[in-house]
């Protein structure tokens, strides 16, 4: 090994992870949004939205895998190596579950959209936002605070995923008699309340690298 590559080896590789965590918390942004507006339109203008989401998802996917490529190659790392698999992995879960309610929706024809899908959709979005927000925090770590109160936002949002997905699952049981659209719509439902789980878990893996370095 040349002098010039164990010299690259060896530096710090803070240039290169931040870039990919904030790619994918603004991809995951990107993914959510447009969800969110995909299930606010007309059945018929929303396939090509549905297509977008296929599309980030693999760029998702591609962040992730070049992040583990990077941790794999580099010996010095910004913070520690299983943090930094823990979160790239955390956020891909999270686009990985949003995907998965675009394409029930589209696989299962869902053309009547409920408030209550509307709303995890809208809950989730927030949920990135804040993800977003404490990403940016990791470069310098030097405000601690605004890392842990975004991660509180997630959890009260998770919570409150928890009860509108608990009340939807209800009415639906109560109000639809035809047992497919209670398959489909409990599948897309809990898919969305799964993403706001995967949130949380993003939450968790941040607060412990606050932790770490308060």
């Amino acid at each position: 090994m040349s002098l010039n590559s164990i010299f690259q080896f060896l530096t710090p590789k803070d240039k290169m992870f931040f870039p990919l965590f904030e790619s994918a918390s603004n991809n995951l942004i990107e993914l959510a949004t447009i969800l969110h507006e995909a299930v606010n339109l007309p059945a018929a203008e929303r396939e090509s939205l549905f297509n977008k989401i296929d599309e980030l998802e693999q760029k998702g996917e591609n962040i992730t895998h070049q992040t583990n490529l990077e941790l794999s190659r580099n010996f010095i790392t910004p913070f520690d190596r299983e943090d930094i698999h823990a979160l790239i992995t955390a956020i891909d879960n999270v686009a990985d579950n949003l995907h998965g309610a675009s394409s029930r929706m589209k696989l299962y024809h869902i053309d009547k959209i409920t408030k209550s899908i509307r709303k995890l959709t809208e809950i989730n979005l927030e949920a990135c936002q804040n993800i977003n927000t404490a990403v940016k925090e990791l470069r310098n770590l030097k405000n601690i605070q605004k890392i842990t109160d975004a991660c509180a936002k997630i959890n009260k949002l998770e919570n409150k995923s928890d009860n509108v997905y608990d009340k939807a699952v209800a009415e639906l049981f109560i109000n639809e008699n035809d047992a497919k659209n209670i398959i489909k719509y409990k599948e897309v439902l809990s898919v969305l309340e799964s993403a706001a789980d995967k949130c949380k878990g993003v939450a968790s893996v941040l607060e412990s690298i606050a932790v770490k370095h308060s």
